[in-house]
């Protein structure tokens, strides 16, 4: 049995409660104001700090305006005329306004930031939460890469944008706004000699920004799926070296990594146009302000002064538009994981409360599938009208070939997916009248695949019944017979163990779960292979734990070792999700039909 509990390529295999595979491909950004002002209202979160950064901008921007009209005074009143005194003092309250404007350069990005960070903290947080109250089926249909890869890479995207781009965005806004009244109050000659190069600067950016739009689009997309074979690359190795797919698995990972390696080539390729495009049109702008400049000049229409303020003011007015430029790639970027963030929050759940849902404290632990019909996909029911009982206490087993239908009931039992016709009811009531959270947390449930936190053996214990004591932990242990050789361990119930519990064996994990199970105490138990992986004689003293688990309270067991259900109050055999047969483990023998087959066949193998 592989250790590994991530879904896996599905071309490979199915899990049994459902069908898994790659996300669908991230489409490109079809809503930009959607998606700008979604982030606007996360960020409006942090309006104090907002204030005071744009606060901050107008301050270094009016300073910044202030520095060419300084020099340009300078020129015409203290350096031509050789004003030496003048010249100094001048030059003392041009270097106190630069020292003023980088301070608040200063100020204005510390705040920038300190409003990213909090902005992607809530944004991550909601995220993260969101990803709590989706149902299984939600996960069914993407890998868990892809998933990761929108809460970090994009999130991390957007926070680079947040944190690098909005200031600068309004700064840019503000310094051509000034910059432009400036030159006007000057000379209108020049400054409309300055302008007259924006058209050009405009259609070639947005030329450059439509092409490679895409381009960024399909980067995001590679990226969460180079990270889906990761993931699962790393938690399927062991499958993956024992059917010796090692190549297989890197010819797949070279080709997604080359593909991620064009696109973003591309991406950064062509929107790496903007830089040289926009500075030679800059430096064409440039020219053409000394060239008319010089021209005023001579006829006596401007002074030296103002030319030279000018070529400043030039400067000035095209840096914030080559930011614009550029900030508009890195924007097209985090747009794309913006999107990508917001489309799963934007995920409705499939298993919701109703409104007056039901609190439950405890089950008596009666159970009725009555008429059930139930598929993964539509069109495809894996159960096929599903009808029984089970009275409070009674301990009841379901067996069948693989893919039957048997986990899937205990799916819809534990309401991690609803039924699609009929109704399934807990002591009289449809299941879907009770909170789930309560729901679940009476319900005890061991899976064939045990998942273990990283963490210590006694708190993977005591995730069953967080308040529970330590020696109530010990005892669950020891019902569970995990006591014994948790004590052998290097630090008994202290022992580190990583997330998935890979420093255990198989059969020591599944001890630990059904220690979890016994700790929780629920009112109805599940036990779906829970002994699959454990020895025959560690078998028989965890039957005898399990006998007092079950003593007393509605259990549910699958089993494909059938030796281990014989003592069950009935047997339900499930064939292509139907009951075909029902019975005791005498009664069903006698009957000498499908589970007579089953029992026959398994005994026949033990005496070979």
């Amino acid at each position: 049995m592989s250790k590994t509990t991530s879904q896996p390529n599905p071309n490979m295999l199915a899990r049994a409660r459902g069908p898994r595979g790659f996300g669908g491909p991230v489409e490109k950004a079809k809503d930009w104001k959607g998606t700008i002002h979604r982030i606007w209202k996360q960020m409006e979160k942090q309006k104090m700090a907002l204030v005071f950064s744009i606060i901050f901008v107008i301050l270094s921007t009016l300073l910044g305006l202030a520095g060419p009209y300084l020099i340009g005074i300078i020129i015409d009143e203290y350096i031509i005329p050789k004003d030496i005194t003048g010249t100094i003092t001048f030059l003392g309250i041009l270097t106190a306004v630069y020292v003023a404007t980088a301070l608040f350069t200063w100020l204005q990005t510390f705040m920038m930031i300190r409003v990213s960070l909090e902005t992607i903290r809530n944004l991550r947080q909601d995220l993260f939460n969101k990803l709590q109250t989706l149902s299984l089926k939600f996960f069914d249909k993407r890998t868990h890469g892809d998933l990761m890869s929108r809460v970090t890479n994009d999130i991390d995207t957007l926070n680079n944008a947040l944190s690098q781009s909005v200031i600068q965005i309004l700064s840019a806004i503000l310094m051509i706004s000034g910059v432009t009244i400036a030159m006007f109050s000057l000379n209108w000659v020049l400054a409309i000699v300055t302008l007259l190069v924006i058209p050009l600067m405009i259609l070639t950016t947005k030329k450059i920004i439509t092409y490679s739009s895409s381009y960024f689009i399909k980067r995001q997309r590679d990226l969460g799926e180079l990270n889906g074979v990761i993931e699962e690359s790393i938690s399927g190795s062991e499958v993956i070296r024992l059917f010796g797919r090692e190549e297989k698995i890197n010819e797949q990972f070279s080709d997604i990594n080359e593909r991620l390696r064009r696109s973003a080539m591309a991406a950064d390729t062509v929107s790496g146009f903007l830089g040289p495009v926009n500075n030679f049109i800059n430096n064409l702008g440039l020219g053409l302000v000394i060239a008319i400049g010089a021209v005023l000049a001579v006829h006596n229409l401007a002074t030296v002064g103002i030319i030279g303020a000018f070529v400043l003011y030039s400067r000035q007015f095209f840096r914030p538009i080559n930011q614009l430029s550029n900030l508009i790639n890195m924007f097209q970027s985090a747009i794309a994981g913006a999107e990508r963030v917001f489309e799963i929050m934007d995920e409705t759940p499939d298993i919701v409360d109703k409104e007056n849902a039901i609190v439950v404290d405890s089950f008596k632990g009666d159970v009725e599938f009555s008429h059930v019909t139930f598929g993964y996909e539509d069109g495809q029911p894996i159960l096929k009208n599903v009808h029984f009982s089970v009275k409070a206490g009674e301990k009841v087993a379901l067996v069948g070939p693989t893919g039957s239908g048997k986990t899937t009931i205990i799916n819809l039992l534990s309401r991690f997916y609803d039924v699609t016709a009929g109704e399934l009811k807990v002591d009289g009531r449809n299941i879907q009248d009770y909170q789930k959270s309560g729901l679940r947390k009476k319900i005890g449930v061991v899976l064939q695949d045990t998942f273990l936190f990283s963490g210590t053996i006694m708190e993977n214990i005591r995730y069953g019944r967080l308040e529970a004591t330590d020696e109530e932990v010990i005892n669950a242990a020891k019902m569970a017979s995990a006591h014994q050789f948790i004590q052998h361990l290097p630090e008994g119930y202290l022992t580190h163990i990583t997330s998935g519990g890979d420093n255990l064996s198989q059969g020591q994990r599944q001890l630990l779960a059904i220690a979890r199970a016994i700790l929780a105490d629920s009112d109805i138990l599940i036990l779906d292979e829970a002994t699959s992986s454990i020895d025959t004689n560690t078998e028989i003293e965890i039957q005898k734990g399990i006998n007092k688990l079950t003593e007393g309270r509605t259990s549910f067991m699958i089993a494909h070792r059938l030796k281990t259900i014989e003592n069950a109050d009935r047997i339900l055999v499930i064939h292509q999700g139907e009951i075909i047969e029902s019975g005791t483990h005498q009664e069903l023998l006698k009957k000498k039909g499908f589970y007579f087959d089953m029992y026959d066949s398994q005994f026949n193998l033990q005496e070979l």
